[in-house]
């Protein structure tokens, strides 16, 4: 082990190379270009050479006698760069090729690359002036290809447990909160979107994708600013208004945004829960409506040029909702044998909820020569819940006299975090060296006090209250190798990582702690043939962590018959994919399998003897799916475009059941995503977008959960020189996107119908505001040690 620790914190590799007059020609968004033509002139303007650049956009000036020389560089669809050379002072020549505009069919339209693009260990996904740019980067997530968003979950080939990071830092919001972030990041801000199904080495090991999310760097020097605000209509009303600012001047970067959200949210559902011993149906329905008025989100962040090779970047991020609250009234109808009600109880659940999320992070990047560069970055994260419930039961069962039954419960958890990591690159024209280490710490506290009128009066019930603390630390090293050889490239990589947790229960008591090291390593390869068709492999294996309210063991009850409940010894789940891709011209094809061990997720389960539905987070046996998603864009017309997302997938999940037997559910599962986008005018300022997801039926531990589908429509459209935008969106205009989640095996017998109030539409406006246009950016002074690289 401690070779391999050693191989990982310090790989030393040494190369040397003769100097030359070498030149790279990329376009301005950083992409090499191979097979330009850079023809060269003397002084007369006689032509003296022809060369091509390489794979790699690399092109050699070798044996010419000339002094003074012209150098002309030609690509198709990029304008021609015309440069003068003096060949006595040989130097390194980084050449930018701007890229064309021409005008078609009174359409202007600009060439840029292709949508998607397959790299060796990941797909990027390019959204940056393109159709769907005038949308939210949640939205942007939702026509990425490979991503599917159900029920506001996302999820990569069908696996949920997704790490989304921002310019590859790790955001510490989920859910909802991430949602409410990525909703108020505007669209032109993204300049991509980065699918990893295996992510490399450099990426921490939990989650079994990640999404990384590009932004783009302000260029534009001075102030500006906008000013936005978004009505959403479902069932009830909802909004967001807030402001983004920006100021860049000479070394000094500054972003601040504000954006605050209210409405009324609102969730249909109906449970059915039949029980074979005693014969009867138990039927609830619960229509859920809370309000929230102030969910407030802060964003800034700062960056400063110290010199030309140190950069520093402070930023914090925060979400805030003082009180979410609302009272459900649930009635609960029980059916006899012959279908006729004998019984019922109502429950009248009134409850708030508090949160605070706070996560600032510091970051220092530095060149320490024209081939290396460090990187380190540290966070902190502080999350903070409190959850109140009043519920009340007015129970009426057949041969039994009238009651009322009343209990109280109130939930906090805390959980900080806090995380370093330093980051080592080395790079050429062939090699690239990637080694790093990590270490973080996170600490949870959560508490539930409960009291109920079981002696006729309210009382605190300690046997049924708890407090649960937990504790876990990790350390990371990793160390990954990439090779670019003519036509193939290939890279690999290990991670190692020690966990080392420990659990504390009081209620009833019970600890647990646990020291493991686990090492993943990762391998791809890519091949790329003469007309540009790639061929790619990749390996990689990962592991899941549960979720720190998923090992609170406190019974969080929703009534007298329904609580839910986490498990302190949740296992993490270790994951294993495989993937084959194809791309060629805009096809975009990816075979995988995925092997999960020990897969954490929540299931249902229902208690004969206490009339009970039980909702708890464990750990099922494995779970295993093989499928092939595949992704075109048609360029029908300049101004039209047509996506086909397609996935179709295989899969199985083992699990016991409480009778102890083994249990295998299974199912063919296809997610299609078809949308065609439009732009209506020559100033390709007006566009307009129409799109239809479906899911099949798929599967989740013992649950079967019915298929959906929904249709949307986007009309988005600048006016005033583009200072002004409004956008209108309609979701779900067929009301289809309700689904059945049933649970069926042995005596279990149960399922639940679940809208989650997506019909409806949604009003933008945004203004742009100061300085809108690029200025020429003054240059950092070079330092006495760049000027030594």
């Amino acid at each position: 082990m401690y070779k391999i620790i050693l191989f990982l914190c310090f790989p030393l590799l040494m190369f040397a190379q003769k100097q030359k007059i070498e030149g790279m020609v990329f376009n301005t968004e950083n992409e090499k270009l191979p097979a330009a033509s850079v023809e060269l002139f003397d002084s007369r303007g006689n032509l003296v050479k022809i060369i091509k650049t390489d794979d790699h956009g690399v092109f050699t000036l070798e044996g010419i006698t000339e002094q003074e020389i012209k150098m002309v560089i030609r690509s198709k669809g990029y304008l021609i760069y015309e440069q003068k050379l003096n060949l006595e002072k040989p130097g390194s020549l980084n050449i930018v090729l701007k890229k064309q505009t021409l005008e078609i069919e009174e359409v202007v339209m600009t060439r840029r690359k292709p949508v998607v693009k397959r790299k060796i260990d990941r797909l990027e996904f390019n959204v940056e002036n393109s159709n769907i740019s005038s949308l939210n980067a949640w939205e942007i997530l939702k026509n990425t290809p490979s991503v599917t968003v159900n029920n506001n979950v996302l999820s990569v080939k069908g696996s949920t447990g997704i790490l989304v990071t921002i310019n590859d830092k790790k955001t510490m919001l989920t859910g909802d909160e991430l949602r409410n972030l990525l909703e108020n990041t505007q669209g032109d801000e993204v300049k991509s979107v980065e699918v990893i199904t295996n992510p490399p080495a450099k990426y921490e090991a939990s989650g079994s994708a990640v999404l990384n999310i590009v932004l783009n760097k302000n260029t534009i020097e001075g102030y500006r600013g906008i000013l936005s605000s978004k009505y959403v209509q479902t069932q009830y009303a909802k909004g967001v208004f807030g402001t983004s600012q920006y100021y860049k001047k000479d070394k000094l970067s500054l972003m601040a945004g504000y954006y605050k959200g209210l409405g009324t949210y609102y969730r249909e559902g109906t449970d059915h829960v039949n029980y074979q011993e005693s014969g009867t149906r138990w039927v609830s329905t619960m229509n859920r409506k809370d309000k929230n008025m102030s969910q407030n989100t802060l964003n800034f962040n700062a960056e400063y040029a110290l010199d030309s090779l140190t950069g520093i970047s402070l930023n914090y991020s925060g979400f805030f909702s003082p009180e979410s609250s609302g009272t459900y009234n649930v009635p609960t109808l029980i059916y006899n044998t012959q279908n006729v009600v004998e019984s019922n109880y109502t429950t009248i659940n009134d409850h708030r909820t508090r949160t605070i999320n706070n996560s600032v992070s510091l970051q220092v990047d530095r060149k320490l020569n024209k081939k290396s560069s460090l990187s380190w970055i540290s966070y902190f994260t502080g999350n903070n819940a409190d959850k109140y419930q009043n519920v009340i039961t007015y129970l009426n069962f057949a041969d039994q006299l009238p009651k009322e039954e009343n209990f109280l419960t109130q939930n906090k958890a805390d959980v900080q975090l806090y995380s370093t990591q330093v980051d080592y690159q080395w790079k050429n024209d062939k090699l690239e060296l990637e080694s790093g280490a990590k270490y973080s710490f996170v600490k949870t506290n959560s508490r539930l006090d409960f009291s109920d009128n079981e002696n006729e009066e309210l009382q605190y019930r300690p046997d049924k209250s708890s407090v649960f603390d937990y504790k876990e630390q990790n350390a990371a090293l990793y160390s990954s190798l990439a090779y670019n050889i003519g036509k193939w490239n290939f890279k690999a990589g290990l991670r190692a990582e020690m966990t080392d947790l420990e659990g504390i229960v009081s209620e009833p008591y019970d600890y647990n702690k646990n020291n493991y090291w686990s090492f993943f390593p990762t391998f791809y390869a890519q091949y790329t043939t003469e007309n540009k068709q790639e061929f790619g492999f990749s390996y990689g294996k990962r592991i899941s962590r549960p979720s720190y309210a998923w090992l609170n063991p406190a019974k969080s009850y929703y009534n007298l018959f329904s609580y839910y409940q986490g498990d302190p010894k949740l296992k993490a789940t270790i994951t294993h994919n495989l993937n084959l891709t194809y791309s060629w011209k805009d096809w975009n094809m990816d075979l995988y399998y995925r092997k999960e061990m020990n897969p954490s997720m929540e299931i249902s389960f229902q208690e004969p003897t206490t009339n009970s539905l039980i909702y708890y987070f464990t750990n099922i046996e494995k779970g295993e799916a093989f499928g092939l998603s595949m992704y075109k864009n048609f360029q029908i017309k300049p101004w039209w475009n047509v996506i086909l997302s397609e996935n179709i997938e295989h899969n199985e999940n083992y699990f016991k059941g409480i009778d102890g037997l083994l249990y295998k559910n299974k199912v063919w599962n296809w997610v299609s995503n078809i949308s065609t986008s439009i732009t209506l005018n020559k100033n390709a300022d007006w566009k307009m977008e129409m799109g239809h997801r479906y899911y099949s039926p798929g599967i989740q531990g013992t649950f079967r959960i019915s298929g959906s589908w929904s249709a949307y429509f986007v009309m988005n459209r600048k006016f005033f020189s583009k200072k002004l935008e409004a956008s209108l969106v309609v979701n779900d205009i067929f009301r289809t996107t309700g689904q059945k989640v049933s649970t069926k095996y042995a005596n279990q017998d149960n399922y639940f119908l679940d809208y989650n109030d997506t019909q409806g539409f949604t009003l933008s406006l945004k203004f742009n505001f100061g300085n809108q246009a690029v200025k020429n950016a003054k240059t950092i002074k070079k330092t006495e040690e760049e000027n030594r690289l």
